[in-house]
């Protein structure tokens, strides 16, 4: 979906504003208010509807909203006192005024780059409960084989949906099979204040999920530390699992591979979460973005602060990833009998390519691929995207 006015353009899908068919450079939120302000535009927006619609639901003083406004009109060259694309309503909130025309453009995209979304694939999001009373949120898309995919460690239904990182990937996915995927414990929608973060509690999540689903046979895609529970799963249901993708995914996590440096990369991970957690230009967003998207743009890093913002506190994330780092399921691989494909970046920094190669090796009759990418998951943009891609979407239909 992409709007006009005035001599500016904002593509919805992209996520991109261009005025005068020149790029303009704009923070998440700053993007997320300014397309709201414009899909709401027949109606004036209080300060509630933007607080629910932007930053879902989290407090916002007034400066820093009166700041993100006039972030917006600079952008798109609108004078605050003029007021006239943005025009405030005292005491009622803020309308977008300008003449904006949907634009239409039925050409496909460029390989490897962020197709707009169809219209057809509007994910479903609903809930499904835990048998120790866990809240998950779910969501489904698509229509074909169910394509069950695992939790990990950060996600968020909505936000995902939308992200540079993810979105290209999902809808990839929704546009071939029945795309389902969750956010697990004390992430995203699902319920925040949780006592039990253990694998054991993973496991758990996605039983409940696969049940709640009313799926009897599918396909499951385990990604980062999703694989480890996709192939315990796998493991100790292969007659509900069809096919098991593992992405990026490791056995052992960094406290169980006899590596004092892994063990040591662990401490400090969570030494710097404690001060950088959510924030671009912390220490841990550095150290972060070089593990995990060692090639990602700017606005790539800044969508994966926002996403550690939206999806989990501080302490909830270092819970979780204390929990990954704790992970062996060496002894399981073995068990796991459905056809399995395991697909790895070469240079991966989180989930080093031995874990790849140890989980290809333990599983009888898994096919390994390696792709060319120092990234932990290849992102849009990265040459192994695509190759990525295209094995996930052979191997999950069968073709």
């Amino acid at each position: 979906m992409r709007y006009a006015f005035e001599d500016c353009v904002l593509d919805l899908d992209r996520r991109e504003l261009s005025k005068g068919g020149t790029a303009v450079d704009l923070e998440p939120q700053v993007f997320d208010l300014l397309a709201f302000l414009v899909r709401n535009r027949d109606r004036v927006v209080s300060r509630d509807d933007l607080i629910a619609g932007v930053w879902n639901g989290r407090i916002v003083s007034e400066s820093a909203l009166a700041s993100r406004i006039n972030a917006v009109r600079r952008a798109i060259g609108d004078d605050g006192s003029a007021q006239r694309l943005i025009k405030t309503i005292v005491r009622k909130g803020f309308r977008f005024v300008g003449e904006a025309n949907e634009l239409t453009d039925d050409a496909p995209a460029p390989m490897g780059e962020f197709a707009p979304m169809p219209a057809s694939l509007t994910q479903n999001i609903t809930f499904c409960r835990t048998d120790d009373d866990v809240n998950l949120a779910m969501a489904t898309v698509g229509e074909g084989p169910a394509l069950v995919k695992t939790g990990h460690w950060l996600t968020h239904l909505d936000h995902d949906w939308q992200s540079p990182i993810w979105s290209p990937m999902l809808q990839r996915l929704a546009a071939c099979v029945r795309l389902v995927r969750y956010d697990g414990r004390g992430i995203g929608l699902s319920d925040r204040d949780v006592e039990d973060i253990s694998f054991a509690a993973f496991e758990r999540d996605l039983t409940a999920v696969v049940e709640a689903a009313n799926l009897e046979r599918f396909a499951l895609f385990g990604l980062s530390q999703g694989g480890a529970t996709a192939a315990s799963y796998a493991a100790r249901h292969p007659e509900r699992v069809s096919r098991l993708i593992l992405c990026g995914g490791y056995a052992q996590g960094r406290n169980r591979r006899g590596s004092t440096a892994d063990a040591a990369t662990s401490q400090a991970m969570l030494a710097m979460m404690e001060q950088g957690w959510g924030n671009p230009d912390s220490a841990f967003m550095r150290a972060f973005s070089s593990l995990y998207l060692s090639d990602a743009s700017r606005q790539m890093l800044d969508w994966f602060a926002d996403m550690q913002r939206m999806s989990a506190t501080g302490d909830m994330a270092a819970r979780l990833r204390v929990a990954s780092d704790d992970i062996d399921i060496v002894d399981l691989l073995p068990q796991i009998k459905v056809p399995t494909l395991v697909i790895h970046a070469r240079h991966d920094h989180v989930a080093p390519l031995e874990q790849g190669r140890l989980l290809a090796a333990r599983i009888p009759g898994a096919r390994f691929v390696t792709v060319e990418s120092e990234n932990h998951v290849p992102v849009p943009g990265d040459p192994a995207w695509e190759v990525l891609m295209r094995e996930i979407e052979a191997f999950a239909t069968g073709a």
